[in-house]
């Protein structure tokens, strides 16, 4: 897919000398669904401001469908919608009023076929001569939603668009969303919730102090970049780790009752079954065993850790160039 948005060193330092995002390049291709992960504070949300044209970068350029932001910022700015974390609406005013006028602050002429069947899809079109003061705060966000794809962009970013809302009503949302790209929009979202990315997210970036540590496929990144491990539980337990099997990565729990084998998932061979016969030949008696593997969650507080971690920051390029060689 060709890249919709080519965001290229960019970088953001406020007048206190806080710097907010350092040498970010990053291209979202066309019909993706893009999560951002990263604790607050991280530059998500600057990131976000700075592609929709309203902070402005201390260095680097933005592309969107290959207009530049600042040069062309009318035609980019009229390519994408944007919805805030914050409930911004007014509170006197109809639901279908709200979104109209959405529409013609960007100039589009009046198309209410368009609109009508945009509320329907948004679960909204029975509440459009509602007050938005008489709405829930996840009606709310679905109208925030509406408002941006009024005047129908290619680009939606929503920042922390489940932020505050119940379980039901977040899984209600990730089907929007999923329907959303459907149609043909590219959704750029950020999130607190490691479970939305993982659920709805076709490519996953991480965050953390102003760097992009890393963007990848989703499942390619879960698949290279986490661990496998065998549990084995033993029906007696061993006083210590027999010499003979320490050769093997294993960890023998405290009490132990159980032996933890990490073990490469893209290697040729495992060596399980030799760790497993070499177990037993040590005289430990087997008892269950079990397969982990590590989450979205765990990959993402392992980057964030060391990247808070400087001294350990050949970690961080280590999980990077692994993850370059699974792909070559």
């Amino acid at each position: 897919m060709s890249a919709i948005v080519s965001i290229k060193d960019l970088s953001k330092t406020y007048q206190s000398g806080f710097r907010a995002l350092k040498n970010v390049d990053l291209d979202i291709a066309d019909g993706e669904i893009l999560a951002l992960l990263g604790p607050n504070g991280a530059g998500k949300t600057t990131l976000i401001s700075i592609i929709c044209g309203i902070v402005s970068p201390s260095a680097g350029t933005v592309a969107v469908n290959g207009f530049d932001n600042v040069s062309d910022y009318r035609k980019t700015r009229a390519l994408i919608g944007l919805v805030p974390q914050e409930l911004t609406l007014g509170q006197f005013d109809t639901v279908w009023n709200t979104v109209r006028f959405s529409r013609g602050l960007f100039g589009k002429k009046s198309n209410d076929a368009y609109l009508e069947q945009l509320l329907k899809d948004l679960s909204l079109f029975d509440k459009k001569d509602n007050e938005l003061r008489a709405l829930s705060g996840g009606m709310k966000r679905r109208v925030l939603i509406a408002k941006a794809l009024s005047h129908e962009p290619k680009i939606l970013f929503l920042d922390e668009p489940t932020a505050g809302v119940d379980v039901e009503l977040r899984k209600d949302m990730w089907n929007i969303v999923r329907r959303l790209r459907d149609s043909g929009v590219t959704i750029i979202l950020t999130t607190h919730y490691i479970e939305e990315a993982e659920e709805i997210a076709d490519r996953i970036g991480i965050i953390s102090n102003g760097e992009l540590l890393l963007v990848e496929d989703k499942q390619a990144l879960m698949h290279n970049l986490g661990k496998k491990q065998l549990i084995v539980e033993l029906k007696e337990s061993a006083p210590g780790l027999p010499q003979s099997l320490a050769k093997y990565d294993l960890e023998l729990s405290d009490d132990g009752e159980q032996l933890t084998y990490t073990y490469d998932t893209m290697s040729d061979s495992t060596g399980i079954t030799d760790m497993l016969q070499a177990i037993q030949s040590a005289g430990l008696l087997l008892k269950d065993m079990q397969i982990k593997q590590s989450s979205l969650e765990d990959i993402f507080v392992d980057l964030v850790r060391v990247d808070k971690e400087p001294v350990d920051q050949k970690s961080v390029d280590k999980k990077q160039a692994d993850l370059a060689e699974a792909k070559s």
